[in-house]
C-alpha cells in the first residue's frame, strides 16, 4: 500500500511542525555530562532543573529503508559558565546516512567529528542548510540571544547512537563565549578513539 502524501507547515516563530507524529524535550537536568565545568552545570540545574533546553518535533511515515524522517527542532538560548547550550549530539546508528539541518531562526553552530577526531563547525543562520555527511558524529549548539530552529531530514532507517560521545568524554571541542563571540576550545577531557572503535563505527554502514 502506498503511503499517502502529506503537507507540514513550519511556523520559524513558535519551532513548531504542524502534523508532527511525536513531540520529545530535553530539559536541563536531562544533560549530566555534557558540560566541562560541572560546579556551574550543577548549580543551574539545582536551580532551574526543568528548564526546557530544546524541543524536537518529527514525522516517521515509515522505519524502513528508502522513507525519510523530517521534524523541527527549537533551541532556547542559554550558557552553562561559558559554554552555550547544546544538544546531546548522535552519529546515525547505521553509520554511512547523512542528514540535511535548514536554519529556519535563530542564530547556532552544527559540530562535526569525524570518527578520527577531525572536527569541522559550520553556522547555521536563517536560509542556510547544512549538510551533515555520512559517518560524521554532530551537535547543535545556539550561539545567540534567541531560539535556534531548524528543520531536519534524514534517512528513516538511521538510527540514533548517543554512545559515541560518551565513549570519548565528549566531543573533541567545547563551543564557548568569547568576548561576544563564539570559540572553539580543546576538550581536556577527550579521550581519542582506539583503532577498533574507529573501525566498528566505519563497519556499522551499510553495504547495499
Amino acid at each position: 500500500m502506498l503511503t499517502q502524501p502529506t503537507s507540514h507547515l513550519v511556523s520559524p516563530a513558535a519551532g513548531t511542525l504542524e502534523n508532527a507524529g511525536r513531540t520529545y524535550r530535553k530539559k536541563l537536568s536531562d544533560l549530566v555530562g555534557l558540560y566541562a565545568d560541572e560546579a556551574a552545570f550543577d548549580a543551574a540545574a539545582a536551580l532551574d532543573g526543568d528548564r526546557i533546553v530544546y524541543q524536537v518535533q518529527d514525522r516517521a511515515p515509515a522505519q524502513s529503508k528508502g522513507d525519510l524522517i523530517f521534524g523541527i527542532t527549537q533551541m532556547q538560548p542559554g550558557r552553562i559558565g561559558d559554554e552555550y547550550f547544546l544538544t546531546r549530539g548522535h552519529i546515525h546508528a547505521t553509520g554511512n546516512r547523512p542528514e540535511i539541518y535548514y536554519g529556519e531562526a535563530g542564530q547556532g553552530l552544527m559540530l562535526m567529528e569525524s570518527p578520527e577526531g577531525e572536527t569541522r563547525i559550520i553556522e547555521i543562520q536563517p536560509r542556510v542548510m547544512c549538510y551533515v555527511p555520512p559517518f560524521w558524529i554532530h551537535r547543535a549548539i545556539n550561539v545567540g540571544q534567541d531560539a535556534l530552529v531548524m528543520t531536519f531530514m534524514y534517512p528513516s532507517d538511521s538510527g540514533q547512537d548517543y554512545g559515541v560521545i560518551a565513549q570519548t568524554s565528549g566531543m573533541r571541542s567545547h563551543i564557548v563565549e568569547n568576548a561576544g563571540h563564539w570559540k572553539e576550545i580543546p576538550n581536556a577531557a577527550y579521550r581519542p578513539r582506539t583503532a577498533a572503535q574507529i573501525q566498528a563505527i566505519y563497519d556499522s554502514g551499510d553495504s547495499q
